[in-house]
């Protein structure tokens, strides 16, 4: 077996990491790599550095966008880094007010618990009373719409 073919071997992709190869490549984050005349991906260390970075970046939250910027910008390796620090800025906002929110719902959450101990019957269940818009009757909560 020729070398390129036993490294290209090495770097074969599990199935769920190339699923999200084939995405990446599908929404232009990643390039396609080049193919055999077997007509296989002839995936390269690159291809594989590159996957690993967008994966990186999109399990941090980053948008496709925002990968596909960031992923640009690194090819400037003679820029100044001030673009990249606007889209961290700018996803990191983005975060602290998705955490804000959370913890918001979280003492909500607390809230809604405390008026419950959970002995009581599901009539009765102040959490489902404080769900209901308006606090009004729960009736039909669940149920068929009477007809």
């Amino acid at each position: 077996m020729p070398a390129k073919k036993r490294r290209n071997a090495r770097l074969k992709l599990q199935p769920l990491f190339y699923r999200r190869y084939l995405y990446f490549e599908k929404v232009k984050l990643i390039p396609e790599p080049p193919r055999t005349d077997g007509n296989y991906r002839a995936y390269k260390r690159e291809h594989l550095q590159q996957l690993r970075f967008v994966r990186r970046c999109r399990d941090l939250g980053f948008t496709v966008d925002q990968v596909r910027e960031l992923l640009q910008l690194s090819l400037q390796s003679e820029r100044d880094c001030s673009g990249v620090d606007r889209i961290a800025a700018k996803h990191l906002m983005g975060v602290e007010r998705k955490i804000a929110d959370l913890k918001s719902l979280a003492a909500e959450l607390r809230r809604i618990k405390r008026r419950c101990p959970g002995n009581r019957t599901i009539a009765d269940c102040r959490i489902l009373e404080a769900l209901s818009p308006g606090n009004a009757s729960r009736r039909g909560l669940g149920s068929a719409p009477a007809g």
